[in-house]
């Protein structure tokens, strides 16, 4: 697949715990200049990243983050503000400890109540797949089929684990047409991406696949 076509749908990713904002505008220019699909970034650096790019990129940030298991309200609200500060795009994480307590009603309440609140912008849910068995991958891929959401992600990247080819076509296979998949953790190469494009994602949340085109431009 030409590398400028994966870019495209690349959320170039940085949420490392001490990102600094000069960090955040090099992510900014880079993601521009790459022509990723958008920035991934804190919730704190939303508005300046939003008066610093204007149009020219989207941005992405993320709520319930990284662990999910923050009150409902909390993330209606975190997703309300980000919105209001100029997100564009909203990656939320369940409450992974909900599910595995068989509470899944509450995850799906908590996915719609986001989803509202985050009304006429894409909706991406993390499940974390690398803390599921596959049976809980299943019920999650029925979960956000019926939410509402835009996109089922498979993870945080928090949790030692990653986008898995073998994931992304168990996923593929049991959710509804319209969800959209977004592999995310552990993409390192461009032969990592292509295998979960051709598996069936659509979006890929990486830092990598910017660094590897950086890094060749440079030779």
């Amino acid at each position: 697949m030409d590398i400028h076509k994966i870019l495209t749908l690349c959320d170039h990713t940085l949420l490392k715990p001490d990102a600094r904002w000069e960090d955040i505008k090099e992510l900014a220019d880079e993601g521009i200049y790459y022509n990723t699909a958008s920035i991934c970034l804190p919730p704190c650096y939303v508005r300046k990243a939003k008066e610093y790019v204007a149009d020219r990129i989207k941005i992405t940030t993320v709520i319930g983050f990284p662990h999910g298991n923050q009150t409902k309200d909390t993330k209606v609200y975190e997703a309300k503000k980000a919105i209001e500060e100029g997100a564009d795009e909203i990656d939320m994480v369940i409450n992974i400890g909900a599910l595995k307590s068989g509470d899944t009603d509450y995850v799906l309440d908590e996915i719609k109540e986001v989803r509202k609140a985050s009304e006429g912008h894409i909706l991406k849910v993390i499940i974390e797949t690398s803390l599921l068995n596959d049976e809980g991958k299943l019920i999650m891929a029925d979960i956000v089929s019926k939410s509402g959401a835009d996109y089922i992600k498979t993870s945080t990247g928090f949790t030692g684990g990653g986008a898995r080819v073998e994931d992304i076509k168990l996923i593929k296979e049991n959710i509804s047409d319209e969800l959209k998949i977004k592999a995310s953790g552990g993409i390192k190469s461009i032969e990592d991406a292509e295998k979960l494009l051709e598996a069936g994602a659509s979006r890929l949340g990486t830092s990598k696949i910017v660094k590897i085109c950086k890094a060749n431009d440079k030779r």
